[in-house]
């Protein structure tokens, strides 16, 4: 540390000491402003001068004067006190404004692992903030929105843009078509929807975005699938298919190389495959309800929340879909 460094460090504790006897000129008051005794402030005062090498105040009559050194000085000193107060103004202000609730609805299959990176990422920097978490069809999410019940939804497929709603894309998942291990596709690595025509199919129900995915799959490819079963979550759906009850259309799940093993009991397991189509994938996104300002205003964590899903999710959550898809 070289010596001017040095003096400099000595000389940072007495900055608000020389600040506050500019102002009063008088070294008591100083002393009752700061809350500091008499003693205290006259021997910064002469610590100062020593480390400056200068004297900074004299005496005149009861109270004291700054010398011309420390009237050049005193500008640089409330300056840089005033930058540093600045500075943590600004902490303090930002951490109070992330210390609110961030109210998110999403669909099902969000929540296994996409939604937690998000909210992974955002709490690593601000811890305080709470989130309120709502789950269901692509349908209700968009219903909570739009009544104000959430402040961003998380869907498949991304929701139109409206007056009142804005929504942006955030990456593509494609999707596989999901059989019992030992059926007649199993080994196949990629097939058509055509060759599932006379399959029961275990569909999501209606409202759900994996429906509406899927019905656009079966209307490009000119028949009606034989739904035997209709579920309410992803989970169950795979169940069922692992069970030998029927085939399904999916997002990727299990392993990373898309195979569940086997159970040794009951056979139990799936394979997920390649589908032949050019509408095989789903568009994940984010809708956030339109503010106009005042006291319909953007919360800050909301608004910091989307910036960082739409700046920061896209990479971070397409590095996820290539594990899960095994890309």
């Amino acid at each position: 540390m070289d010596v001017e460094h040095k003096q400099l460090v000595q000389l940072l504790p007495l900055l608000p000491l020389l600040a506050e006897l500019g102002r009063t000129q008088h070294v008591t008051a100083a002393a009752e402003v700061l809350g500091l005794p008499q003693s205290t402030v006259s021997r910064g005062i002469a610590r100062a001068s020593a480390i400056v090498g200068t004297e900074l105040l004299i005496r005149d009559g009861r109270g004291v004067r700054l010398t011309p050194a420390a009237k050049a000085l005193l500008p640089h000193i409330e300056a840089a006190l005033g930058e540093f107060q600045a500075g943590l103004d600004l902490v303090r202000h930002e951490s109070e404004v992330v210390r609110g609730r961030i109210a998110v609805t999403f669909q099902h299959t969000f929540g296994e692992a996409m939604l937690p990176l998000l909210i992974s990422a955002f709490r690593s920097r601000h811890p305080q903030t709470a989130f309120e978490l709502s789950q269901g069809a692509r349908d209700g999410c968009l219903a909570e929105l739009a009544a104000g019940d959430a402040d961003v939804a998380l869907t498949a497929p991304v929701a139109a843009a409206s007056r009142t709603i804005a929504s942006a894309a955030l990456y593509r998942e494609p999707l596989r078509l999901v059989v019992h291990h030992r059926h007649r596709l199993a080994k196949r690595r990629r097939a058509g929807i055509e060759e599932i025509r006379q399959e029961p199919f275990v569909a999501m129900g209606p409202g759900y975005g994996m429906r509406s995915l899927t019905d656009a799959l079966f209307r490009e490819a000119g028949f009606r699938p034989r739904i035997a079963f209709e579920s309410q979550d992803s989970h169950t759906a795979r169940g069922l298919v692992s069970a030998g009850l029927g085939v399904s259309i999916l997002p990727p799940g299990g392993t990373a190389a898309g195979r569940h093993a086997p159970a040794e009991s009951g056979g139990l397991g799936w394979v997920e495959i390649a589908l032949d189509s050019r509408l095989a994938y789903r568009e994940i996104g984010l809708a956030w309800r339109e503010r106009r300002g005042g006291a319909d205003a953007e919360p800050d964590p909301v608004r910091l929340f989307r910036e960082l899903v739409l700046s920061e999710g896209p990479a971070l959550l397409a590095g996820f879909v290539r594990e899960r898809s095994g890309s």
